[in-house]
Order: structure tokens, then sequence, then C-alpha cells
């Protein structure tokens, strides 16, 4: 059926008493081929038009409703005509429309990162990773198709968080490895992360001043009995296990916390430390690269302190049958199977201690500021700290500057023959 299709004859045109109809173009010079109105029985009327592609499959596409803020007869028109021009030079327009509607959406971008390339990060990443696609990337590009997403759309979300630095420039860093990971899995062909500048970071050299340290002591000591009564008060049915369990957690936790301390780890090493992996008898952690940050294998001695830390822990560890420990962790989780999977409780440490604005990942800046003040130069702490490049340890060199001026007044002292200043330590950056 084909008529000149017009405002009147579309106004005038009935509804069927089931399905649709369609009424198509013709008798007239303008007259596009395929072109028509389809009505329902339900009285909606749209614009469509039929066609065939390059393979030869016949297809109907729908151009849009008709009506006064919809879609005019001249306007259907019109497309029509200029998707025939694209169909002639062999576009497919239902077909792009499909791929488009199928396309993967940054949540899709998200699941395939969490179930492909995460495995391969460190626990410590695979957590913060986790954290910022659930907080900061899903909530604001989730519902978006991955090849639609612009630079100027990620260069928002990165200024969106510019009142936290750090935050916004890892966000940053995780999207632009997403999508280099979409460029690999051909989901789109460039990386819209690429090109966006990353605001400066001012560089953390907050350490534990001797007050500090002896409060954070005494904290460690108290908090297991502390964690047990805080379980034994959240009901009369806890039982004796449950109140046992919460105390051995909490005891897990504080050692791992005095870990840190006493060799400068970091807290995803400590909480992956195997027994497998430590030579009590040699004073030595082979920590393997799949815990470190540089990939890499660290040897790092441990001193006697340490040793005696692990010792302790290794006494009180569940045994096998054959007297082994039942866990391969140092540090077993709640279930036994696993490792502690994060330090929650250091923020109640700290606060029961009264330290102001420390990370726990300050303790390894605290290793350092004990070895510079001891005489280690930095090529040693970068040793014990596992440093691969000598300019991540340079940040430690502020370190040196009461040390260096004992040395300055020694040899002034030679030269001049007066008696030698006392050194009188400086304010620390950063410190307390």
């Amino acid at each position: 059926m084909a008529e000149r299709i017009t405002d009147a004859m579309v106004k005038a045109l009935e509804a069927p008493a089931a399905g649709n109809r369609i009424v198509y173009d013709g008798g007239h010079r303008q007259a596009v081929a395929g072109f028509g109105v389809r009505v329902t029985a339900g009285g909606a009327k749209s614009f469509v038009l039929n066609y065939r592609n390059v393979e030869g499959r016949e297809r109907r596409y729908t151009i849009g409703t008709y009506g006064p803020n919809e879609w005019s007869v001249e306007g259907a028109r019109k497309r029509a005509g200029e998707l025939k021009r694209a169909i002639a030079r062999g576009d497919d327009p239902l077909g792009d429309k499909a791929a488009t509607r199928a396309a993967p959406t940054v949540a899709d971008l998200c699941d395939r990162y969490e179930e492909d390339h995460l495995p391969r990060k460190r626990p410590s990443s695979q957590q913060d990773d986790r954290a910022m696609m659930a907080q900061i990337i899903r909530p604001r590009l989730g519902a978006r198709k991955v090849a639609a997403v612009a630079h100027a759309d990620i260069d928002k979300l990165h200024r969106d968080l510019k009142a936290t630095p750090y935050r916004a420039n890892r966000a940053l860093a995780l999207a632009s490895k997403m999508f280099s990971l979409a460029v690999r899995w051909g989901w789109r062909a460039d990386n819209p992360a690429r090109g966006v500048e990353r605001y400066p970071e001012a560089k953390r050299t907050r350490y534990l001043a001797p007050d500090e340290l002896k409060r954070l002591t005494e904290a460690l000591a108290a908090y297991p009995e502390a964690a047990a009564a805080k379980a034994r008060r959240r009901g009369d049915r806890v039982r004796r296990e449950t109140v046992a369990e919460a105390r051995r957690v909490a005891q897990a936790a504080c050692d791992a916390i005095r870990l840190c301390l006493l060799t400068g780890c970091r807290r995803g090493e400590a909480l992956s430390a195997r027994w497998a992996d430590i030579d009590l008898d040699g004073g030595i952690w082979r920590k393997p690269g799949a815990t470190t940050k540089q990939k890499t294998e660290h040897v790092a001695p441990l001193g006697a302190a340490a040793v005696t830390l692990l010792r302790g822990i290794l006494a009180s560890a569940a045994q096998d049958g054959a007297g082994r420990p039942e866990s391969p962790f140092v540090f077993p989780g709640p279930a036994g199977e696993t490792h502690l999977a994060d330090l929650r409780q250091w923020e109640e440490i700290r606060l029961t201690a009264g330290i102001v604005d420390v990370r726990l990942h300050d303790l390894r800046h605290t290793f350092a500021s004990m070895l510079a003040s001891a005489g280690a130069s930095l090529p040693m702490i970068g040793a014990l700290l596992g440093h691969t490049q000598p300019s991540t340890t340079a940040r430690y060199a502020h370190l040196f500057q009461d040390p260096l001026r004992k040395l300055a007044d020694t040899v002034g002292a030679a030269v001049t023959g007066a008696p030698q200043a006392e050194v009188v330590p400086m304010r620390r950056e950063g410190g307390a």
C-alpha cells in the first residue's frame, strides 16, 4: 500500500483492530523508496524505513515517533533520504544501532578488569582498586559506553577529586589502566585518560617522635585484652570461643603492626608473610616478588627484636600433628586458611595512643628515621626498605641534617680547638 504521506494523511490514519499496519510513501517526485508510516492498534504512529543491507538482508529501521514535539513528515522523509544514501555506501543503520546497544559499558569494563587483571596485583592493591571502582568509577561512568567516554569525561572525574590530590591521581591511574586494557581488548581505539595532567603530591615526612613511639607500644600491649572485653560486652550469648578468637585476631593485628615498625615493611608485605619465607636462625626474610611493590624478590635482614617477635608468634601459633604451624601465614585470618585481610584495628590503636595524623605507612618512615639517626647511609636505608631506585630513598635525605651537623661540629672543634657544642635536634619536618 503506497500513497503520498502528508501531515493530514498521518493525522487521519486509522488504527487497525490488531497488530499494526504500514503505509508507504509513493506517487510523487519526493517519495523515498521504503519510507513509510506505521500505526499500531493502540494508535501510536511512527516513521520507518525498509531497506536491504549489503548482504541482501531486508531490515526495517524505526526513524521515530510522529508528533508536534517529535518527528514531522518532512523531517522524517529527509532523514529517510539521508539513511538511503548511507545504505548505498554500505552502511547498515539497524545493525549499527544494535551494535551500539550491545557495546560494552564502563561497568562491563570494571567487571572484566576485576576478573582478568586484578588477580595479578598484590592483595592491598586489589582492595584499593575495588574501592575506587565502587566509589568513583562505577557511580560516575558505569552506565556510559566504553567507546563513548571522552577525554573531557576523565578530566572532569579527576578535577572533581582535586580536594584530595593523592586520591584523584590514583583514580586517574586506575582509569588509565582500565582504558588501556579496553584498547587491547578491542573495545575502543584510544585511551581517553592519556594527557590528563596529574596533581602535584606533597610527599609525607611524618614519623613518630620518641614519646609517640612509647605510647604506641603501650597501646599495642593493651589492645588484645580490650578487643576481647569488647567482644564479651556484645551480649551474654557470646561464646567463650568467640571472645578467644577476638583476642587472637587482635593480637595478630598488633604483631603485624610491630613487624611493620621493626622492619619497615609495607602493610601488604606483613599481612601476606609466610613462615616458609622466613629463616629465623639466619635472621632473613625473603619477600616474594608477588608481595612487593617493585615486583621483585627482596631479601631483608631481620634484627634481633624482629626475630624475637616472630619466635613468640610461632610459639603461640596453632600446631598440626607434626608440630608445624597449621596456617602457612604468619598472621592467619579469622578462618585460619588465609591471612588477615587488613589492619583496620590501626585507627583504634592510634587513637588510644593519642597519636594524631599518622597512617600505618608512616611506621615505615619511622623505621627510616631511626636508621638515619643511627648513622645509616641512604643506600643502606634503601636496601633495608627494598627500594630499587636511589631517587625513592632520597626523600629521607632531610633526616640527616642533625647527624651531618654533628659531623660538621666535630671538624670545627678540631680546627678551632674549641669544645664541641651540644647538638640540639631541630623540629622534625611534618613531625610533632
